[in-house]
């Protein structure tokens, strides 16, 4: 009980930093990163809440397929701004 307390600390304080990174980061590369892992520890905070449905779907968005998309406006924008100057 102890051992399930103590990792559930752990990932709900890895989501926190992680989600303060990604509000502090400058670069958007690096604050879409950070808002993965966000996502990567609800996920895993889900899994040790017996929710393994939510977890799936928590990991498949909220991990992997937003931060994709992010990461391709991001590299598209970057290189119209890049080629107007």
């Amino acid at each position: 009980m102890a051992a399930l307390f103590s990792l559930n600390t752990l990932v709900i304080v890895g989501m926190l930093v992680s989600a303060f990174l990604a509000v502090s980061f400058k670069k958007p590369l690096s604050a879409v990163i950070a808002l993965g892992v966000t996502g990567a520890f609800a996920a895993l905070e889900f899994i040790l809440l017996e929710a393994p449905d939510v977890a799936i779907s928590e990991a498949a968005v909220g991990a992997v397929l937003s931060t994709a998309i992010f990461i391709v406006a991001i590299k598209k924008t970057t290189k119209k701004e890049e080629e107007e100057k």
